[in-house]
């Protein structure tokens, strides 16, 4: 019963994580409104085989990350980057009138995993979460650091993960549907959420990287 509440209580953490709007579950419901929603299974699939990856990496210990700090570092840079990038072109694609058309991060061939994974590995900001997160967890005697707590508990986040992905994949299809909106709402939705999360990397960047 110990083993089912760890991984009930990672699947909770990273459910409730991934509710609030954000560019990857934006993305998931884009790919399964216009593509299809075994394209949006396989996307979901990658962000959470990437994040696993990263809350290995947390649990594993502190050491590893400060000592690739400039790595993270240049990779938190090409997310403002890509995300602004993102923004401007969902926006001149509305006003090019080619709202009706897919967004550009989806024009393309790549396997929807490997979407997924990329666009996850662009998000560093979910190494501090985890952090905060598994420290919380460790300390309040709820997850116990051993290998088999800590693999358990990391099967239960990466199932949330995946749950929430997916979520936002048949919620959005059915919100979408009953406004009978099309790529035009989406790309502009799409352009908003890249532009806010791209203001919101860049203010982590400048400042909160100083503390």
């Amino acid at each position: 019963m110990h083993f089912l509440f760890i991984l009930l209580m990672g699947w909770l953490v990273s459910f409730l994580g991934q509710l609030p709007l954000g560019t990857m579950s934006i993305t998931a419901t884009h790919i399964a409104i216009l593509e299809s929603f075994k394209n949006a299974w396989r996307y979901a699939i990658g962000v959470a085989l990437i994040e696993i990856l990263y809350l290995r990496l947390v649990l594993v210990g502190v050491q590893w990350i400060y000592a690739h700090k400039l790595l993270f570092t240049i990779i938190g840079w090409l997310t403002v980057v890509f995300f602004l990038l993102f923004a401007i072109i969902s926006f001149v694609m509305v006003i090019k009138n080619k709202a009706n058309e897919k967004n550009i991060l989806l024009q393309n061939k790549l396997n929807r995993f490997v979407l997924g994974m990329s666009m996850s590995a662009l998000n560093p900001a979910q190494i501090p979460f985890w952090f905060i997160w598994s420290t919380y967890l460790i300390n309040a005697k709820v997850l116990q650091a051993n290998t088999l707590s800590l693999n358990v508990f990391t099967i239960g986040c990466g199932i949330g993960t995946i749950t929430g992905l997916a979520f936002y994949m048949h919620g959005g299809n059915w919100l979408i549907k009953k406004m009978n909106a099309g790529a035009r709402t989406l790309n502009i939705i799409m352009g908003i959420v890249f532009l806010f999360a791209a203001m919101i990397q860049l203010y982590r960047m400048l400042f909160l990287s100083m503390l």
